[in-house]
């Protein structure tokens, strides 16, 4: 159930999927491996940590949509897809751990966006007014964002090799 794309369309879907990649799955290993030990150490203060997840979310969020898109074509351009949710190869076992994978990411992505980051600005004003009373809610939201963003360093880590095992077949 392959469909016929065109060589040039598909050569441009894989650049922009493995710059959608590079963009998201990096700049997760850089806030995880980087930035959030520099945090913990001090070396960066809690401003610009948001500072930085202000430029990331942004650019994840552009990235995600693009490997939609890209990875929908491809999938769809492969010998190996045999139609939706068609899994008796390999191949397709491989892509549909992966899909999981990053829904998964998705969803503790999201989480941090929507539940974590707004509690924490809510917390800077009550931060300004009340110190003692805000910081034990900081602390356990701050571990809350951190644990998951190691939990969607393991859903990136399985998405790679995934995307590897579907590419060896």
């Amino acid at each position: 159930m392959e469909f016929d794309v065109p060589r040039w369309a598909l050569a441009i879907s894989y650049w922009i999927h493995l710059l959608a990649t590079v963009i998201w799955l990096g700049g997760l290993v850089t806030m995880t491996v980087v930035a959030w030990p520099a945090v913990r150490n001090r070396l960066l203060d809690s401003e610009q940590w948001s500072t930085l997840q202000k430029r990331f979310t942004p650019l994840a969020n552009a990235s995600l949509v693009l490997l939609w898109i890209t990875g929908f074509l491809q999938m769809t351009s492969d010998p190996n897809y045999e139609g939706f949710l068609a899994i008796s190869s390999l191949w397709a076992q491989a892509l549909l751990i992966k899909h999981i994978a990053v829904i998964g990411m998705m969803v503790f992505g999201l989480a941090i966006q929507w539940r974590i980051q707004p509690a924490l600005a809510r917390l800077a004003i009550l931060e300004e007014k009340q110190p003692a009373a805000a910081a034990e809610e900081k602390a356990n939201l701050v571990q809350q964002e951190f644990r998951l963003l190691r939990i969607n360093l393991v859903f990136a880590v399985a998405v790679l090799f995934f995307t590897a095992v579907a590419t060896a077949i």
